[in-house]
């Protein structure tokens, strides 16, 4: 397997954690968002959104969008299950990702940032203010329904890692970076931080890439 990404993409991350989870061999190419080779003929013709991740699996088109690349891992390949068995634990567990993924996620993306500024001039206080916006309500979302649902338990649904749990910790991941003030969600924070205790979490994330900036 080959996936294309980079080192701070949210999406990319929640595949890398999967398939690591999963036990499965891969090649990673980083692609340079912030040089703009994203935009090159050569990787449009891969992905002609000029996004990651980009997976191929054998022969072939790539596969785009995390959560249907998620979707594919989990219903072609073994290892440790990603999705409970049961329907509706499986429809929570599908709904909470898609609240990161769907909801939250694309608000803050390079493209939308960069849109802004350049075609509004909003200053960088202000970018980032709608940037820590973004962030603050789809964590409140979260945190409202992890904290009272009973579906909850050690994971975001029930003690079994879910793809709601590797979006889950791609949003947390990115409170560090952006400078997002995380006190009010401490159910949020309580499940990350347990899925970042275990390995293939702790070995996918963004600052253990290359090209990450280093401390």
């Amino acid at each position: 397997m080959h996936m294309y990404g980079n080192w701070r993409s949210a999406a990319a991350f929640r595949v890398r954690i999967a398939l690591k989870l999963k036990g499965l061999p891969y090649e990673e190419t980083f692609i340079d968002l912030d040089a703009g080779d994203q935009h090159k003929p050569e990787f449009r013709a891969i992905n002609p959104q000029g996004a990651v991740p980009a997976l191929f699996d054998g022969d072939g088109p790539p596969l785009t969008q995390s959560l249907a690349i998620l979707d594919y891992i989990e219903e072609t390949k073994g290892g440790q299950r990603l999705l409970p068995e049961d329907p509706r634990a499986r429809a929570r567990a599908r709904s909470l990702a898609q609240l990161v993924a769907c909801d939250t996620h694309p608000l803050y993306v390079p493209r939308v940032r960069t849109f802004l500024t350049e075609e509004y001039g909003l200053p960088k206080e202000r970018m980032m203010a709608f940037v820590r916006h973004a962030f603050g309500t789809g964590l409140k979302t979260l945190e409202t329904r992890l904290s009272s649902e009973a579906g909850t338990g050690r994971f975001c649904q029930g003690d079994a890692v879910s793809h709601a749990d590797l979006c889950l910790v791609s949003l947390w991941v990115g409170t560090g970076i952006f400078g997002v003030d995380t006190a009010p969600f401490p159910t949020v924070g309580r499940i990350a931080q347990t899925c970042l205790e275990i390995p293939a979490f702790a070995d996918a994330h963004p600052l253990r890439q290359p090209g990450a900036p280093q401390p």
